[in-house]
């Protein structure tokens, strides 16, 4: 990485605060930087769970304390997606696979962040018991397999489903991204864990980033134009992940 300095960290900082702010730890944006920069698989998935424990978790403090969270929409979706991640942590797929399966992963937020930027229901439907389960237990067995926090799966589906708003999608998304990279790094450690040797830094901006993003986000921070530039990012990282060798 010659540019790894001053090119990369800027760029993870941009990528955790945009997501913080919407409740979200960030690890598909760290995923696509990753992919752009060309890291190893094996380096970017316990890396993007890590961060996502920080910036994930500052994100939900704010919205926490905003009164946002909803527990009896959270526990199913947590309760079923934590072994499942435990179990995707502990698969390894090959390099081919795996960079596939998350070009597909990374259009998902692209999706959201071009059509979908005002989704707040107006008329709120109850969640069903074993259709939260159902979608908990996919999302977090992807969310382990690939090294997200599955996020970036959850609040479309509970904003077009209109089972929340924004900011109760927002503090849901983090406790969820929460619970997921932990049972997801736990599931990695069984086979062991590979760090690149600037993680330190890593934690550093992410954390400095998800801080910021969460604080603004949490107080109504409008950032639309910004959110379309990290779209153009993650597609082009899923360009990269679905159509080039490299």
């Amino acid at each position: 990485m010659a540019d790894y300095v001053y090119l990369f960290f800027p760029l993870l900082f941009v990528v955790a605060f945009l997501y913080a702010s919407v409740g979200h730890g960030g690890a598909s944006g760290y995923l696509a930087l990753m992919a752009i920069f060309s890291v190893t698989p094996a380096v970017m998935k316990p890396t993007a769970l890590l961060l996502n424990l920080f910036v994930a978790g500052s994100s939900f403090y704010q919205f926490h304390k905003g009164g946002h969270f909803k527990w009896k929409i959270f526990w199913p979706f947590a309760a079923a997606s934590i072994p499942f991640a435990y179990l995707g942590g502990t698969i390894t797929i090959d390099q081919y696979t795996y960079k596939k399966v998350l070009g597909v992963l990374l259009l998902i937020p692209v999706v959201r962040f071009f059509f979908f930027k005002n989704t707040d229901p107006k008329d709120f439907e109850t969640p069903r018991l074993l259709p939260s389960l159902l979608i908990g237990g996919v999302i977090g067995f992807l969310s382990g397999l690939i090294g997200i926090g599955g996020g970036i799966i959850l609040s479309p589906v509970l904003l077009l489903l209109k089972w929340t708003d924004q900011k109760q999608t927002a503090a849901i998304s983090a406790a969820f991204i929460l619970v997921n990279s932990v049972s997801g790094l736990a599931g990695m450690l069984s086979k062991g864990i590979d760090f690149s040797p600037d993680m330190l830094w890593y934690v550093v901006v992410a954390f400095a980033g998800g801080l910021c993003g969460a604080y603004f986000g949490a107080k109504k921070f409008h950032q639309d134009a910004l959110k379309t530039i990290l779209a153009c990012v993650l597609a082009l990282a899923a360009y990269k992940l679905l159509f080039t060798t490299a």
